[in-house]
Order: structure tokens, then sequence, then C-alpha cells
């Protein structure tokens, strides 16, 4: 096997993944819906861990990943997760979609909520993935960046689609194909994350806001207006107001939509560029509108019949959690088979239905119905095809381009 020197995190992907971890996805419970920060410390302990040992670049596309699959004589599954990632029993004391698995198929679920934020969670299975060990885990749920680094460096087991009917069959269109794992040959989808426009209809005045063209020229909303300090979220919303496409941008289509973003900043026109704390400025409306996350919206709705949200004509941005099997895990048609059993309809539904997350199974609408009459209906957890067809995901970065963007990012936003 080719020998590789390791990839080290640049100071601007540091400090991007500290604002994620402090004020953005990583700061957010999963209940608040989005990222749960958990273990702060611990998670910028894994950043320093990451920065000072580095990473692997990709490595040839024939490594080895699998291990022998025990899982024909050990019926057990190993799965780690975020935190209020799973339905839960009235009584808080069961799992049922999970129950019902084990009931069905006799394969026993050892279910570990240990993912606080993805750079901790990757520091912590990172040594034994890179040293050809079993991580103890035979299913992990990460973030569509971590997820196609681990799919990169040939630590993710390739699916077997005989065990995966269910998934093959289902999986919306919209998450078919990211261009870091083309038809989902390592990995499945969990949920989708949308980054749409929010607004306060009491602090707009009754007007609609609807696009990123209106945040930042609309002088009615001038000093009233956030965007996400999460380069991806704001950069790639700014991209399709250009015109451009997210998954195919040029540097010169990245330079034009920090200059577009930089001319509002100098005018005045946006307020600041946040994390997940827009949410309070939004509800009281010392914000009138935002780029913000579609969970977060949905849990300000219960609380504000003020808070409105839309999808602006020229797209939105997605990102998701996805299911993989890592190299060397001991049970993996049994983990197949897990993943699977979400891409049923019923099951997904019963799941969507507790963590009101973007529901990444096709033909799930008319089950959630019969749960909850109003989650079948938010386009927010189950887009209609009109928003579905909207949905764009931010291509996948090198190294040096991330440095580079970051850099910029982070001058624009004064981090």
């Amino acid at each position: 096997m080719e020998s590789y020197e390791p990839e080290r995190l640049s100071s601007a992907q540091l400090a991007a993944m500290r604002r994620s971890l402090t004020s953005g996805r990583g700061a957010l419970t999963r209940r608040s819906l989005l990222r749960a920060s958990g273990a702060g410390a611990l998670a910028l302990g894994g950043m320093a861990t990451l920065g000072a040992c580095g990473i692997p670049p990709a490595k040839r596309a024939d490594a080895q990943a699998a291990s022998d699959d025990h899982s024909a004589k050990e019926k057990e599954v190993t799965f780690s997760n975020w935190t209020e990632y799973m339905d839960v029993s009235e009584d808080e004391k069961g799992r049922p979609t999970l129950e019902a698995f084990t009931k069905r198929t006799g394969i026993r679920v050892k279910y570990t909520e240990d993912i606080n934020d993805n750079v901790e969670f990757f520091g912590k299975i990172k040594p034994q993935l890179a040293a050809g060990q079993n991580t103890g885990r035979d299913l992990i749920c990460v973030t569509d960046w971590l997820a196609a680094r681990i799919i990169r460096l040939g630590w993710a087991q390739k699916l077997d689609p005989s065990n995966l009917p269910h998934a093959f069959a289902n999986v919306s269109a919209q998450f078919r194909t990211p261009d870091w794992d083309p038809g989902r040959a390592y990995s499945y989808p969990w949920t989708g994350i949308p980054t749409v426009i929010a607004y306060n209809v009491k602090a707009t005045g009754g007007r609609k806001v609807d696009s990123v063209t209106q945040l930042l020229d609309d002088p009615k909303l001038k000093g009233r207006v956030s965007f996400l300090s999460e380069m991806r979220d704001t950069v790639g919303m700014t991209l399709l107001d250009q015109g451009k496409d997210p998954g195919k941008f040029t540097d010169t289509d990245f330079d034009g939509a920090i200059g577009r973003l930089q001319k509002a900043v100098d005018k005045k026109q946006i307020r600041r560029f946040t994390g997940n704390d827009y949410t309070a400025d939004l509800s009281k409306g010392d914000i009138a509108a935002c780029v913000g996350w579609a969970g977060d919206i949905i849990q300000l709705q219960a609380d504000n019949p003020d808070i409105k949200f839309a999808i602006p004509a020229a797209g939105y941005i997605t990102s998701s959690d996805n299911l993989l099997v890592p190299a060397q895990a001991r049970h993996k048609t049994n983990a197949e088979k897990l993943i699977d059993y979400y891409y049923e309809p019923p099951v997904a539904a019963q799941l969507a239905a507790y963590i009101n997350y973007v529901c990444p199974v096709d033909g799930v609408r008319d089950e959630l119905a019969k749960i909850d009459e109003s989650m079948a209906s938010n386009t927010l957890i189950l887009p209609d095809k009109e928003m579905a067809a909207k949905s764009r995901s931010f291509r996948s970065l090198s190294a040096k381009e991330e440095t580079a963007y970051e850099e910029k990012f982070a001058k624009l936003i004064g981090a």
C-alpha cells in the first residue's frame, strides 16, 4: 500500500470549526434542532488533535476497508448516533422503532448517543480507522462533509445493494447522488438540513421576504438582516441568488459571492453574521429577516406565529446527516438491514414524527399523516416536489480550496 503524508487542518479550517461548535450548528441541541455541542471542551480538544496529528489524504480506491462479517453468528449491531435523534416512547424508557426491528429480525441493537459533534467524534474513531482496527461501531451517523472525508480516506465499507432494497428504491431524488458518494455506494441519508430565508412578518410590516437579493438590497430591511457564520450556508445561498450552482462553482464565482456580501456589509445592510443566536433576535423582531436553518424555524413557529419562512425561487442549500458502516466493522450485514429498515415508509414516518427533520424517504407522506396531519403537510419536514426541485448541495472542497475559501469568508464576517 502506498504511504501518504498527513493532511493538516489549516488555521482557517480550525477557526471555521470553532465557529460551528460555539455558535453554529455545533452549538444546538437536537430537540432545538440541528447540531449538539454537548462536550464543547472535548470538541475543541478533538480539533487540536486533528490539527496537530493531521488527517491522511485520499487513499487508493482499492484500499481495504472490509473485515470478516460476523452478522450471521452474532445477531447484533452497534449504532452510534447524535443525541435525541431517535424516537422515544412516551415514558422515555424505550425506543419503539429499534425495539420493533429487534422483534422482527432477532438482531439486538446497541444504540449509543455518543456523537456530540463531527470533529470530536472523528477524533475518537480516527486512531482505530487509521490503524485498520475495528472502532467498536457497525453504523455511524455523520454530516455530509465528514462522510465525504471518511469515504475518501477508504475508511467506509461499500454497501451491498441486495441488503438495501427499500433504501435503494425509496431514497428521495434530492439525496440520491451527492458528489462525494454518487449513487450512494457507501452511505444513506438519515436526515436533511435545509437552509432557508426566515422573517418576522410583524417586523417587516406584513411584507414577505423571499430572496437573498431582497435581504441584501431592500432599504426597508437595512440594518435588520443577518446571515449565517457558516460559509457553506451563506455563500451557497448567495451563489444561488446570483444564478450559480453551488455544486459546480469556480473560484471566480466564489469571489463574486463574497464581493456581493461585502457590499451589503459596507452599506450596513447586514447587521451581523450569526450562529444559532439569530433565533432570539428574529423572534423579538430585532432582526426582520435572515438566512436560517429550517429546524430552528419549526421550533420558533411553535411559539411565535409571526415567524415565517420562504424558499427562494433561485433555490436553497440542503446538507445531510448520513449513515455509514466503518471499516473493519464486525456486523456489516446487520447494519445494512438496519439502514434498510429505516427506509420503509411506516418506520420512516414514525422517526420523522419524533425528530422533525427533513425525511429523505419517498412515500412517507400518507404514513406520517396517520400520525400527525400537520407534520405531513409541513414542507420543512416533507418537501413537496416543487421545493425538493430547488434543493442544492454545496460541492465538496479540496483542502486547498477550503483553506482559501474559509480565509476569505472569515475576513468578510470579521472572524
